[in-house]
């Protein structure tokens, strides 16, 4: 068998119910959930919703991060234990906890944080984030650099070839978005988001990041992390810190992400987290990789089986 990676699922799959079963089944979740301290119900919000709550940037993320905590230490205790890691936006801090960066009460404390300062970065900005579907990277910037007299636009993330999302201002988002029709692409698909995420508008979050991670310890790296901004590992000259930093306001690269995995000996990938919306775009990146996926009991008991051949 050849290397296993973990990719982390981002904002978009939460799910009202999610980490339910886990802490049903398994006391490795109850002690996570049971310790989280935080000035929200985070046990409340992932079981029992409501999804309009459960969906706010804020609330989100920290869940997003505490189930994923829990499903990576299910995992281990069954002796998976990835070699490289990444995970989409948020997804990077539940990476960065896999990797041994991030204690557990870090994690979910740093996306709190990050929520919050994303939603404020985004505050009296009328903005908008379309998925362009069919349409190549080069086409796509062309479109994007024609509209740019109209606001700020670029392409947010590279998810997986013939999917890529478009963010920033939604005079400037809507005409690029009309220019790559015009170009080719298939559809254009408008997301629920509220923000301008992965764009130069959330420069104002990034610098609270910066402020914020002053004060963090960033523990040894144990498992490599392959970073949403360079789609590789962390060089010499960089730090944890300027690339979280830098994430916030920077294109997700995640199809370049999974691309640097697979070139470094990765045949199995394991989502982790709501939703195979990861497992999606990995098939469309490569199909030869086998992929996974963890987020619940069930989907848990299904991966142990599979990576035995059973």
């Amino acid at each position: 068998m050849g290397k296993i990676g973990f990719v982390y699922a981002g904002q978009g799959s939460q799910v009202v119910g999610m980490g339910k079963s886990f802490y049903d089944n398994y006391q490795v979740a109850r002690d996570v959930f049971d310790n989280i301290d935080l000035d929200i119900d985070i046990k409340k919000l992932c079981f029992e919703g409501p999804l309009e709550e459960l969906s706010k940037t804020s609330n989100t993320q920290p869940c997003m991060v505490a189930v994923a905590v829990v499903a990576t230490k299910l995992l281990k205790e069954n002796g998976v234990v990835p070699d490289y890691v990444a995970g989409l936006s948020l997804g990077e801090y539940s990476a960065l906890n896999a990797s041994g960066v991030l204690d557990d009460q870090m994690a979910i404390n740093l996306v709190r944080f990050r929520g919050q300062a994303m939603e404020r970065a985004a505050v009296g900005i009328e903005s908008k984030m379309i998925a362009i579907i069919g349409l190549n990277r080069e086409l796509l910037n062309e479109a994007v650099d024609e509209a740019s007299n109209l606001g700020v636009v670029s392409i947010a993330n590279y998810n997986c070839p013939g999917q890529l999302v478009i963010g920033g201002e939604a005079n400037a988002v809507n005409k690029a978005s009309e220019l790559a029709l015009e170009k080719g692409a298939r559809r254009a698909i408008p997301l629920n988001t509220s923000g301008p995420f992965h764009t130069r508008l959330l420069v104002p979050a990034s610098l609270e990041l910066k402020e914020k991670f002053a004060s963090v310890e960033f523990k040894e790296m144990k498992i490599p992390v392959v970073f949403n901004s360079s789609a590789k590992e962390l060089e010499a000259d960089e730090s944890v810190a300027k690339m979280l930093e830098k994430q916030v306001m920077s294109s997700v690269y995640f199809e370049d992400s999974v691309r640097y995995m697979i070139a470094n000996g990765v045949d199995t990938i394991i989502e982790i987290g709501p939703g195979k919306v990861l497992s999606g775009f990995i098939r469309k990146i490569d199909k030869t990789i086998k992929t996974y996926q963890v987020e619940d009991q069930t989907s848990l008991e299904k991966t142990l089986a599979g990576l035995k051949g059973e």
